[in-house]
């Protein structure tokens, strides 16, 4: 597996192939197999995202169309509350008159990276672990704006009768990860409390859904992931969380390359935009939750709604620090060359990956102070 970005014209570009060779169906947070990138093509086409819009005023810097990616089912958080106009908010209006179309089908922020790649997307939501990635592969995207998740959104879950209360107990236990996640970051940096390192436990790699069905049938010992599957996964399993498991990674919000060049106040009142979506939301969490009920966020299940409502009032979900959407800072670029270090000591990576070195780049400066003049407003 691997994360995304490093500096724009290093040895990594050489690497995008490589990223073919990642297996898995991984969450948002984790790696997809190219295949599974592939597959999404017929998707992409028909939410127009086989070429690069075209400029119906590039004078004025409006764009004709923004391909703005979603993650997962695009019914609940910023994406919802964008296209189904929390509140009225009006991305397109904000831009001036474009059209903002909503490319669907992401499972994680790799796939994403790829559509980059393939210029069908222009705007979306990666994390660090997807930036990494990105670096590494050469993909041309241009960091604009980032935030660190919430502290407590990663958990790790034992059996509620677990003999099983802190990091050193691990030790020799059967630990389900999606390896190269956010996830596996947090259990790095666990395990380091107690002095330990992966090899002390016995790591299984698995996707959220197959980990979460190993650890109801006791097949593993403990399961680490992140909001909100895992806290209905505690709940439906009325599992017990470890004490002191902390989320150490960032996000971003990225463009395209040639988007951004283009159209540089777009992209930054975009950001701007997420923003005060996240802050809506925020601002209300039950009259937010119910307008994601109202589109189908939860399909039939009570309970999710529930979770997802308490989540989004103690601000645990991964958008929910968006609401303060920062020009890239140094640490966020510290922060991610660290996840970026380990992933490769462990083989995560194939390897090292300058994030940093991309993520500081002198030619995204002008974007950088486009993107700091607008959140400012």
């Amino acid at each position: 597996m691997t994360a995304h970005r490093t500096s724009s014209r290093s040895p990594a570009r050489t690497h995008l192939s490589g990223l073919s060779g990642l297996t898995g169906a991984l969450p948002r947070r984790g790696l997809l197999a190219l295949g599974a990138a592939a597959a999404l093509a017929p998707a992409l086409s028909a939410c127009g995202g086989s070429a690069q819009p075209k400029s119906r005023a590039i004078a004025d810097g409006v764009p004709e169309k923004l391909r703005f990616a979603v993650i997962g089912s695009g019914k609940t958080g910023v994406p919802a509350a964008l296209r189904y106009r929390l509140n009225g908010l009006d991305l397109g209006k904000e831009l001036g008159g474009t059209t903002v179309t909503w490319p669907a089908g992401f499972t994680a922020s790799l796939p994403v990276m790829e559509a980059f790649s393939s210029g069908s997307v222009d705007f979306s939501f990666a994390t660090a672990t997807a930036v990494a990635y990105a670096v590494g592969g050469g993909v041309p995207i241009v960091p604009l704006a980032a935030y660190p998740l919430p502290g407590d959104e990663v958990e790790i879950l034992v059996p509620k009768d677990s003999p099983i209360r802190g990091a050193s107990d691990l030790k020799g236990k059967r630990v389900a990860d999606q390896k190269g996640t956010t996830g596996t970051y947090s259990l790095i940096k666990y395990l380091e409390t107690a002095g330990l390192r992966l090899d002390d436990i016995e790591y299984v790699n698995l996707p959220a859904a197959d980990a979460e069905s190993a650890f109801a049938n006791g097949k593993v010992d403990a399961w680490i992931s992140w909001q909100p599957a895992i806290g209905l996964a505690r709940a439906r399993h009325k599992a017990r969380s470890l004490p002191k498991v902390k989320t150490y990674d960032y996000s971003f919000y990225v463009a395209s390359e040639s988007f951004a060049k283009k159209y540089p106040e777009a992209v930054a009142k975009a950001v701007r935009v997420v923003r005060d979506a996240q802050r809506a939301i925020n601002a209300d969490p039950a009259k937010s939750v119910a307008f994601f009920a109202k589109i189908g966020g939860f399909g039939s299940q009570s309970l999710e709604r529930e979770v997802y409502l308490e989540l989004t009032r103690d601000k645990r979900l991964s958008d929910s620090p968006a609401d303060a959407l920062a020009p890239v800072d140094r640490a966020a670029v510290e922060s991610t060359q660290d996840l970026a270090d380990n992933f490769q000591a462990l083989g995560v990576y194939p390897s090292k990956i300058d994030v940093a070195g991309f993520l500081r780049d002198s030619r995204f400066d002008s974007i950088r102070k486009t993107v700091a003049a607008e959140l400012a407003t």
